[in-house]
Parts: structure tokens; sequence; C-alpha cells
């Protein structure tokens, strides 16, 4: 008996072990054939990408019994980056090859007057400069007429950084264009711009020193609408710190909007391979880039020293897996009125997979806790990279395709 036990035993394992083995090469060998890297990088599968948008327009019922209609109205406009509206219905749309495009009664001109700008790669690729990033009106335009550009400056022996300019708008034409911030080689990258409700700029900014108080690189800024340094920043009296950080430890910024109830600015920003975020920017705050993160490296393992924020201001919203996270509005109309109250998200991918855009809007609750979001325009397979409220209660969407479009979102009839 007991050599029989002995014998079973050996024999059990002369089979099972080569058996488990044999699986775990297996999945190894699995593991390298469906990915394939670039510099260690995972590149991005492309099945579904560079999918063209249809005419349109497309019905949609929607989680909370709205049912709604998409309509393009513009296309045409190579990888637009930000959309705003002016007071006698047209709108303004600022592309990544440094143009500036009025749409207007059914028609797209390209505007003069903007500054040179640079602009090169495909989006999401190392050598990616964004001509374009941003546009914004002042609070008031209707008597000023000045109009906010943020955009990727060129500077000697070809280098670059992100500025900030302002000129003015003659119905036409932007005219007396000037710089009043930034210009710095170190800051480049996404770049977003919101004004606070007494008038001050918010500018995110890119880079690769979020924790040094004493760059630009990876904050939000704040300055006044001059281009001078509001003289309640948190750091105007902190010795080796810049008079124009607000706050601090950011990624890559793609959204900011200002919150209608509490007038605080809200911050979106890109993880790595997850942990997209929304913060509710605080005055002096660290956000912890890249000390902590909510997602992984590109390559796998956790950022930081895994999914935390302790120590740190943590994010109200956050993704896992990512939706590169983009433009960002409060809806704030009665026109949809099932969605009033709600934060829209756009998105450029989902879990690293192209062709995989689209919005995302989230219901908060009082305290600006998550209830729930829902996924839309999920089926046109388009980069969503800014998301906007019109002063006719729709939402204006606009693509990063290289033929891109503006989408408006309203109720089906």
């Amino acid at each position: 008996m007991i050599k029989n036990r002995l014998f079973n035993i050996k024999t059990t394992r002369m089979f099972t072990m080569p058996l488990f083995l044999g699986c775990f090469i297996s999945t190894a060998v699995m593991a390298q054939q469906s990915v394939a890297f670039n510099g260690g990088i995972p590149v991005a599968p492309t099945g579904i990408a560079g999918q063209k948008l249809g005419a349109g327009p497309w019905t949609y019922a929607t989680a909370e019994g709205l049912n709604i209609k998409v309509e393009v109205v513009a296309r045409g406009i190579e990888l637009p980056m930000a959309l705003t509206f002016l007071p006698d219905g047209g709108i303004l749309v600022v592309s990544r090859p440094g143009k500036i495009h009025l749409l207007k009664n059914g028609t797209t001109t390209e505007i003069m007057g903007g500054p040179p700008s640079v602009f090169r790669g495909e989006s999401g690729a190392p050598a990616t400069v964004h001509g374009y990033l941003d546009i914004a009106l002042h609070p008031d335009f209707a008597n000023n007429q000045m109009i906010y550009l943020a955009y990727t400056k060129p500077l000697p022996n070809d280098e670059h950084g992100v500025a900030i300019g302002r000129g003015r708008w003659t119905g036409t034409t932007l005219v007396d264009f000037k710089d009043i911030w930034g210009g710095e080689a170190t800051v480049n990258g996404a770049t977003r711009l919101a004004f606070g409700n007494d008038g001050s700029l918010f500018i995110t900014t890119s880079g690769n020193d979020p924790q040094d108080l004493n760059t630009a690189g990876g904050k939000v800024m704040r300055i006044n609408d001059d281009g001078s340094i509001p003289t309640d920043n948190p750091f105007v009296n902190t010795p080796n710190a810049r008079k124009d950080v607000y706050t601090y430890g950011h990624r890559n910024s793609l959204g900011l909007a200002l919150h209608p109830g509490t007038g605080v600015m809200w911050q979106n920003e890109n993880g790595p391979n997850g942990g997209d975020e929304i913060n509710i920017l605080k005055a002096g705050a660290n956000y912890g880039w890249p000390i902590v993160s909510l997602g992984r490296n590109y390559t796998g393992p956790w950022q930081g020293d895994g999914p935390n924020h302790v120590g740190f201001e943590p994010p109200v919203v956050y993704w896992m897996p990512a939706i590169a996270v983009s433009g960002m509005t409060f809806y704030t109309s009665d026109v949809m009125r099932q969605w009033t109250g709600g934060l829209f998200v756009g998105g450029l991918r989902m879990g690293e997979v192209p062709g995989t855009g689209h919005v995302e809007r989230i219901v908060l609750n009082e305290n600006m806790e998550e209830l729930r979001r829902e996924s839309l325009l999920v089926d046109l397979h388009q980069r969503i990279r800014d998301v906007r409220q019109g002063p006719d209660g729709f939402i204006y969407v606009a693509t990063e395709e290289k033929d891109g479009a503006v989408l408006r979102i309203m109720p089906a009839q």
C-alpha cells in the first residue's frame, strides 16, 4: 500500500508539472503574440480606428428618458481642438494646424490675425506638437471684443513652448494680437483656458516638473486678464515659487470648467494607462502627479506606489480604464431638462484602444459625489476633443479627426 501511494504521487508529479509548465509557456507566448511594442511601450491596435463620420443625423434614447438627435454643424476642419460661441451666433473653432475657423450661417471661413505656431506629428505620438490649443472670450467681450488663444509658439534653435495671447475681434478677423503669458521651451503639450467669476484667467500646463513650484510645468496657473499676477494667488509670498501657480502636481490637462453653483474651477487630466481624473481646484493644493496616481504605467505596473492619493488632494471622479478625458462642461440649460446640472466630458479613446472616443455624462449629488455616468456617441468612433454648452441650450462637440467636425446634440422632435 505504501509503495503504491508513493508510486502514485511520483507518477502524478511526473505528468502534472510538465502540463503546468506548458500552460505557463503557452500563456507567455500568447501574450507576446497579441501585444506589439515600440521602444518598450505597447502599440495600440488600429482595427476600429480611423472610421469616417457618417452623414447623420443620428437619434438615441438615453438613460434619463431623453431622446436626442445629433447632427453635423460643420465638417472638413482638420483636427479641431476647441470651440467657443460669439454673441452673434457664430462659432469660433481653433485647430491643431494653427488655424481659426468661423462657423456661421452654414459656412466655414478661415480667420486671419492669429499668431504663427508649431504643428507636427500624429496625436499621441512622442513628437506631437499642437499648433492652436484653446480659445476663450473675455468675460466682458461685448464691450472689449478680446479673444484669448493658447498656442505653441516657435522659439529660437528649433524649440517651442506654449504661450497665451490675446487680440481684438473685428467681426471678420483678429487684430493687435499680443502675448501675455508663457512662451517657455519647458512648457509644451495640452493647455486649456477658462475665466473665473472674478475675471482671472486659469491656464493648465503640461511638463516634466509638476512638483517644482519654481517651474510652470504640470500646474494650473492663474493670471489677470492682462497677464499680471493676482495678489491673492497662493504662492505670491513663497520664496522660490512662481507667483502665477495656483495648483500643482498635475499631468496632461485637457479640460477646465467653472462650476455654475459654487463658482469654483474644475479641472480634468489624463492619467497614464488608467487614472484619468476630475479635480476640484483648491488654491495651493498638490494633486500628486507623478508621486501618486490611480493609473498604471503604459507597460502594466502601477504608477508610483499603486492606486492611491494618500497625502495629496484626491479626485472627485476617476476612470479605470482611461478614456483620455478632454473638453468638459456643466450643463445649465433646461432645454434638455433631464440633463440639467450634469457634467459632460469628452473622451479621445477608452482603454488605450483607438476608435473608442465618446462623450460621458456624469450625475453628481449636492456634495459633488458621483452617482452614475452614461456613455454617449460611442458608435460614431470619433476622438472627442471638446464639449461645450451653446447659448441655445444645445451641446456642441468637436471631433479631433483629420476630417474633423462640429456636432450638435439637441432634443429629438
